[in-house]
């Protein structure tokens, strides 16, 4: 069964917005907890515009009561400055579960690409056995198509997550099959390199289970932008249960 990851980014952005601790993320993540999501995710910016560095020692040590995992996403190449320790820094305060390494450069909104293996790759290597000292599995976000998606492997990464934006577009348009099958080919080829595999970006109710059903041993999702939206609707319980019972469905 293909596991839910909650991102808890937009409930610090709704935080920061005011002030204050309202709304709390360390209460959001326990909701979503109790409601049935199997673990947590974050990505703190060097520009702590949502998530800070405070939040992610919070959810570390209520990961670890609850024995579920953490996953903390983050660009390893960015460096430390006041206020961000660096993102292995980070990780070796909190020692998440998980280490997903995002190439998004400080001015960007959000993550919206893969990393570029010919260029990153001898940067990289060095970087995730250290994450893996730490006790981290190391995913690595990848494009869909990218026909490089195996080097993650040679590189000493244990996933790679799939950057599904391209697929929401596509299913939002009422054509999603060509990129149905290029994320289950590009599943396979990491498969077929010994990887596991995880995705996220723009995945919803609507677009989730056609995204499960196509794509083979998806391991995790992570999701956040669009689980808070829905939530202001329906309510946060009652969303991660609607995503719960979509995971178990796959």
């Amino acid at each position: 069964m293909t596991v839910l990851s909650v991102n808890l980014n937009k409930i610090a952005v709704l935080r920061n917005s005011r002030g204050g601790d309202e709304p709390s993320v360390l209460r959001a993540g326990i909701t979503c907890l109790d409601a049935g999501a199997h673990g947590l995710t974050v990505h703190p910016r060097p520009d702590a515009r949502h998530i800070r560095h405070d939040d992610v020692l919070t959810l570390g040590q209520l990961c670890r009561e609850r024995n579920v995992e953490f996953n903390v996403e983050g660009n390893p190449f960015a460096p430390p400055r006041p206020g961000y320790l660096g993102l292995l820094a980070l990780c070796e305060r909190v020692r998440p579960a998980q280490v997903t390494l995002v190439p998004d450069g400080d001015g960007q909104l959000t993550s919206d690409h893969g990393f570029n293996f010919a260029r990153d790759g001898r940067q990289l290597a060095p970087l995730i056995a250290q994450f893996k000292a730490l006790g981290a599995r190391v995913s690595v976000f990848v494009d869909v198509g990218d026909t490089d998606v195996a080097t993650a492997a040679a590189l000493g990464a244990d996933r790679v997550e799939l950057y599904t934006g391209p697929y929401a577009e596509a299913f939002a348009s009422g054509h999603p099959e060509a990129a149905l099958a290029a994320a289950a080919d590009t599943a396979r080829r990491a498969q077929q390199a010994g990887l596991e595999v995880n995705a996220g970006h723009d995945l919803n109710q609507a677009n989730l289970p056609s995204f499960l059903a196509n794509v083979p041993q998806v391991q995790e999702v992570s999701i956040g932008h669009a689980l808070i939206g829905e939530a202001l609707y329906d309510g946060l319980v009652a969303t991660v249960r609607a995503y719960r019972r979509i995971v178990e469905a796959s």
